[in-house]
């Protein structure tokens, strides 16, 4: 199927309420809401359909500003593109030109609203960080690794992922203990790797590995927190949608110094398990904050990363 090519605007208020469209009948999806925009046609830019659009359906006039997120998504009988634009500024009083029922949205209730699968990733990129931080091994200095998260979170992380494989059990109960508190007081999100019982002991999210996923049953989810997990194939994001998983972590996408002589899977082979999953999905693989913009472009919500996220405590 020949990928359409959709752009769509965030239109802001002056009380920072976003406006939606709602599909209307005979159109598929019809009673969804969505971000507004259109097809482009053809010899057409990005930003001058979107513009173009915004004036026929809304009767406005937008000036189109940054990219937010280009989604790529699957349906029964079409793959879609949906390149989201921030409107910069735009004058008018936004009307349903087309019939459309229209609605001024608080950010924060965004996802209240039903909308079509390559819509609910846009609101993840609007609300949710753009960066997980894979935490590193332990050296020999506990303290030294705590500066280092304080120092990763000083320096800007808000999402974070305690994981130290084969560390001693209880040398990494007690880091846990005190990784947790340090990320509570900083109001950061930590999830533990693996570990559901010693996640529910500190009140942290969870994030599950890719061999965790067939075998784990969402009812030992701890109310509250976030799930989430590492998907490596097609399979593992069909899974980890159907334990109702927050966002996951995709990769490799580039070979990585941790798997020597793994090639990592491109950022072709990304944008095409993106297509056929609605989750938050951040990039991992050689990636790190200077590859945000790249990962959104093929439909990420951000990159996950260990050395490319982790700070020096010096």
């Amino acid at each position: 199927m020949k990928q359409i090519h959709v752009v769509a605007g965030v239109i802001r208020d002056a009380r920072g309420r976003i406006l939606l469209a709602r599909r209307t009948e005979g159109r598929d999806l019809s009673g969804l809401w969505e971000f507004p925009g259109g097809k482009l046609e053809p010899g057409e830019t990005p930003d001058a359909a979107l513009a173009r659009e915004l004036h026929e359906e809304l009767g406005i006039e937008a000036v189109v500003g940054t990219a937010i997120v280009d989604v790529p998504q699957r349906y029964p009988h079409k793959r879609l593109r949906l390149d989201v634009r921030e409107i910069a500024s735009w004058s008018g009083m936004p009307r349903g030109l087309d019939g459309q029922a229209l609605a001024w949205v608080p950010p924060r209730k965004l996802a209240d609203y039903p909308m079509p699968p390559a819509d609910r990733p846009v609101v993840a990129a609007l609300l949710q960080p753009a960066e997980v931080l894979v935490t590193p091994m332990p050296g020999a200095d506990d303290g030294a690794w705590l500066q280092g998260l304080r120092a990763s979170i000083e320096a800007g992380v808000r999402r974070v992922q305690l994981r130290a494989p084969g560390l001693d059990a209880a040398r990494w109960r007690s880091l846990v203990a005190k990784a947790a508190a340090l990320c509570r007081e900083s109001g950061v999100e930590a999830l533990l790797n693996g570990d559901a019982r010693l996640a529910r002991e500190h009140g942290l999210g969870l994030h599950l590995r890719a061999g965790q996923l067939p075998v784990f049953d969402a009812a030992m989810r701890v109310p509250g927190t976030s799930l989430a997990a590492s998907c490596h194939a097609a399979a593992d994001l069909q899974r980890a949608e159907s334990l109702g998983c927050d966002f996951v972590v995709l990769g490799a996408v580039l070979p990585t110094p941790s798997h020597p002589g793994i090639a990592g899977m491109g950022w072709d082979g990304f944008a095409a398990l993106r297509e056929d999953s609605a989750l938050p999905i951040y990039a991992i693989g050689g990636l790190g904050r200077g590859d945000i913009a790249l990962a959104r472009s093929h439909g990420a919500q951000g990159i996950a990363a260990i050395r490319g996220l982790w700070a020096s405590s010096s």
